[in-house]
């Protein structure tokens, strides 16, 4: 591997986005070149990713799939600059990207305003802008009149909600998203995924999304990249031409799951095999 590591979040002004129902070629929102990463000392590193070459459009909802363990959330560490590549090249023409965790992270001392507040005012925003702000995030969000409520006054659903919206107050054109509704009831996240569709397209963010439910994959991107068993590569994508709004229930996301999920079973079967 080159010797050469340089994790870029140039500050230069974001592309156009691109139109959220079809992302249009440009430069790109993110750019992944030749990545490599392992963690350990030298001689004895595990690699975790490898040879990862990807570029997400502006505009762009990707969806990062694969078994547990493929690296899939330490590329989005990676992209949200708290890891470095140990060779290769990540760059974000618009900036630091914003990130939202499986965990809400919420702190239990604060209102849901304020812990959206929070986020604002690590942005920079001045203090008299941030509570109308934040209330209007967590009005997008559909949490209109619970900026006064604690963490505990909410639901598991509701919690998710304010992450969001908090992630939104870093403001960051790309928004990484890491298995946020994966502890949630099928109903709950059901819900979700028709909000983040609507956020998406409404904001014309550009988003990676990791998940390893297929269905799930398939119902919310227009591209699915589906990563093999540790060290991760990619080893196959989808480009989902479903019109939005869809049903994971619905026979187009059914069928395409189906196919993805046995090159998924296939990739386990052959780690497993090692």
């Amino acid at each position: 591997m080159g010797a050469a590591v340089t994790t870029q979040h140039d500050a230069s002004p974001a592309p156009a986005p691109a139109d959220a129902q079809g992302p249009a070629a440009g430069a790109p929102a993110v750019r992944i070149s030749g990545l490599h990463k392992s963690f350990g000392r030298p001689g004895t590193a595990a690699p975790v990713l490898e040879d990862i070459d990807l570029d997400v459009v502006p505009g762009e909802f990707l969806c990062l799939l694969g078994a547990s363990g493929c690296g899939k959330s330490t590329l989005l560490d990676l992209v949200a600059g708290l890891e470095r590549p140990t060779a290769g090249t990540i760059e974000v023409p618009g900036g630091r990207p914003s990130l939202m965790f499986q965990d809400h992270a919420l702190f239990p001392w604060l209102t849901a305003g304020r812990n959206v507040e929070l986020a604002l005012r690590l942005a920079g925003v001045g203090r008299a802008e941030r509570r109308p702000e934040a209330e209007r995030l967590l009005e997008l969000v559909r949490l209109g009149g619970s900026y006064r409520k604690r963490v505990h006054e909410l639901s598991g659903g509701m919690r998710q909600r304010v992450a969001l919206a908090r992630s939104l107050a870093q403001g960051g054109s790309v928004l990484l998203m890491d298995e946020p509704f994966a502890a949630l009831d099928a109903i709950t996240r059901d819900v979700l995924h028709e909000e983040i569709i609507r956020i998406w397209q409404e904001r014309r963010l550009t988003v990676l999304f990791v998940t390893h439910n297929v269905r799930e994959a398939v119902r919310l991107a227009q591209r699915v990249v589906l990563f093999s068993s540790r060290p991760g590569r990619i080893t196959g994508q989808w480009r989902i031409d479903l019109p939005q709004p869809r049903r994971i229930e619905s026979a187009g996301v059914a069928d395409l799951s189906v196919e993805i999920t046995e090159q998924l079973r296939g990739e386990i079967r052959r780690h497993g095999e090692h």
